[in-house]
């Protein structure tokens, strides 16, 4: 039996970079960044390609960072002390990846799940809020579905109304904004997907980032 199979943390660990791995196929180097697609939907658009991108903007390769984010078991404290998340950068597109991460924390979390951003008015049910002052409270988490280049911005904007935490979704790197953010006194996570980390921290973490509520050794075909 190999040591990922007998380590429970390991195996964790693996199931997370399965999923990450598995959401990174869908992460298709475009004309000026990346576009993000969910499974199926160049179908569900007629085969037409549906233009999914959340955060158009290729992440710093590995090997070139400098930043130094918070460890797992710190994401886990994150994730753990946080009552509710801000979605800035909520789409109502289902090809989005903010859409797949909102209809989760929505439907397998505790948390108060708002939703942030001025074109938009309603996103599965809720309303939806031009910026972060106009929310009802005031969110433990801000996780950001923006390009680089916004998220100064909402840095300010996070540190103004006094959220604790800006959260980078998965596919963005950028050392300068990271150490803005912190220099602003805020606690950063970058590169990192809520659902997944959630979805890890709390052993519902399937091949594919889901749950599937059936126990077996067999990967489904």
């Amino acid at each position: 039996m190999s040591a990922t199979a007998t380590n429970p943390e390991n195996a964790s660990n693996a199931a997370a970079k399965a999923a990450e791995a598995q959401l990174n196929l869908n992460l298709n180097v475009a004309a000026g960044g990346l576009s993000l697609r969910a499974p199926g939907a160049d179908a569900a658009a007629g085969g037409a390609t549906a233009a999914a991108c959340d955060a158009c903007a290729a992440p710093t390769p590995v090997g070139e960072r400098r930043w130094k984010g918070p460890d797992a078991a710190e994401r886990h404290r994150i994730l753990q002390k946080a009552k509710s998340i801000a979605i800035v950068g909520a789409s109502s597109n289902q090809s989005r990846a903010s859409f797949f991460v909102a209809t989760y924390l929505l439907g397998a979390t505790p948390y108060r799940v708002y939703f942030v951003n001025p074109r938009e008015k309603e996103i599965l049910g809720h309303p939806v809020y031009p910026d972060l002052k106009s929310l009802p409270e005031v969110p433990d988490i801000v996780d950001v579905f923006r390009r680089p280049s916004a998220i100064r911005a909402i840095a300010d904007e996070a540190k103004e109304v006094g959220s604790p935490v800006l959260w980078i979704q998965l596919g963005i790197w950028d050392d300068d904004v990271a150490e803005y953010a912190q220099s602003l006194g805020l606690q950063v996570v970058m590169d990192r997907c809520v659902k997944i980390e959630y979805a890890r921290f709390n052993q519902d973490l399937h091949l594919f980032g889901f749950n599937t509520g059936v126990i077996s050794s067999r990967i489904a075909s």
